[in-house]
């Protein structure tokens, strides 16, 4: 790439958070940058954010090493297979040379390489020049999956503080000076939305959350996930988002999140919350091949999904390195986005032709947050949605809110919180 047009894109880097690579097929992604474009009087902080990607020597250093070019693939060690985890290594053969094509590209991008290791104390987001959010009050003791579940649900109440808000008078006249309100709503099984056009402070059991503009939340099991349905056919969502809760060993071992069995997640009523013009669906999943099989014999066909094209989530370090070894069999450095288009059921019209081809195999690069915790990948795939627009957005077992989309889980609240935030000391 030409030193000018590696600036420019660098430059497109700071400011949007998405870096394409040359004619690779590798796009580098700073989520904090990405995810910090829905906030008007606020950004999500660095260091909370990459808190897992950063560990301190004694003597206050961060341990990072300089230079991945030195850091080898390990080989790897003998072990026996059996029949569905030769048919997984043979996915993971196939996808290998495409995954170190994208990485070698991204090692050869000097100027995005060497500003990795600042990544989380970049200048843009200097505590100098904004101060952290802090909690209202005190923590809260149990978890919000855990407070939907008792029998006092229905009566917690979420406070949003909207800012005063200026509005051109009905005879077109002078503006309006409408002052703050609070809107106190139920929390749990209930659409709670912002309708501003900037960020709201929001306040449940003496904490504090942020609540990104034009937004909305459902917070509720999936019992209650019906409730999402449209009543009319054309308010319907033509981009959705899922990354479930997998059933997986390190998930129950560590207690980060509760799992469900595949066979709850085949009661989605996919085919109802689709837009009368068709969706593009994309799923996370894991490397698992039960769960690949699970998911295209089972799952996509019930939901009305045609498998249409894969992504690939490679994660490194802040020095460049792969977070593991591409090719240790249990721990691999990357997960999957499965993409897929659906019609809304019951509708005659055949939109497969206005299907837009989806340019698969793309591999997103960047440095991970919390545990399980996803790259906002809504912007790459706005391109391939059907349908109206500006496209009308859902993420499915959501844990934090964007601008501009409905979020729908058991604690899409839960990256809310506001000391996952930076709020600017001057607000226009």
């Amino acid at each position: 790439m030409a030193e000018r047009e590696m600036n420019d894109e660098l430059s497109r880097f700071i400011e949007l958070g998405i870096f394409r690579i040359g004619s690779s097929n590798a796009i580098f992604m700073d989520p904090v940058r990405v995810l910090s474009a829905s906030y008007s009087r606020f950004r999500v902080s660095p260091h909370a954010y990459y808190s897992r990607s950063f560990e301190s020597k004694p003597g206050g250093e961060t341990a990072v090493s300089v230079n991945p070019r030195k850091r080898k693939l390990k080989q790897r060690k003998s072990y026996s297979l059996n029949e569905r985890e030769l048919i997984a290594d043979q996915r993971h053969q196939e996808a290998r040379p495409l995954l170190l094509g994208a990485y070698e590209a991204f090692l050869e991008t000097v100027g995005l390489l060497s500003f990795l290791p600042n990544i989380k104390d970049d200048p843009h987001y200097s505590v100098e020049n904004e101060h952290l959010v802090t909690s209202v009050g005190r923590e809260i003791g149990q978890s919000l999956f855990e407070l939907g579940s008792v029998w006092q649900a229905p009566l917690y109440e979420i406070s949003l503080h909207f800012r005063p808000q200026n509005r051109l008078a009905e005879d077109g006249g002078s503006p309006i000076v409408q002052h703050g309100e609070t809107e106190v709503v139920p929390v749990f099984n209930n659409l709670v939305i912002n309708e501003t056009s900037e960020d709201v402070e929001a306040e449940f059991l003496d904490s504090l959350y942020i609540i990104p503009r034009e937004s909305c939340f459902h917070m509720s099991d999936l019992k209650q996930i019906q409730n999402l349905i449209p009543a009319q056919c054309g308010q319907g969502f033509n981009l959705i988002v899922i990354d479930p809760p997998w059933e997986n060993r390190s998930a129950h071992q560590k207690s980060v999140y509760p799992t469900l069995p595949n066979r709850y997640f085949l009661s989605i009523p996919m085919k109802q919350l689709i837009h009368t013009e068709g969706a593009l669906v994309a799923l996370w999943v894991t490397n698992k091949e039960k769960l690949r099989v699970f998911v295209e014999k089972e799952l996509f066909p019930m939901w009305g999904v045609r498998y249409t094209a894969i992504f690939y989530w490679l994660k490194v370090k802040v020095d460049g390195s792969l977070i593991s070894d591409l090719d240790l069999f249990h721990h691999r450095p990357y997960e999957c986005l499965l993409l897929g288009y659906s019609d809304r059921e019951g509708v005659d019209t055949d939109h497969h032709s206005t299907f837009k081809p989806i340019h698969g195999n793309q591999v997103i690069i960047s440095i991970p947050g919390d545990y399980s915790r996803k790259p906002p990948i809504g912007k790459l795939l706005l391109d391939y949605v059907p349908g109206p627009k500006p496209a009308r957005c859902i993420e499915l077992f959501a844990r934090e809110l964007l601008d501009g989309w409905t979020s729908w889980g058991n604690e899409p609240l839960h990256f809310q919180e506001s000391r996952y935030f930076l709020r600017k000391k001057m607000e226009e």
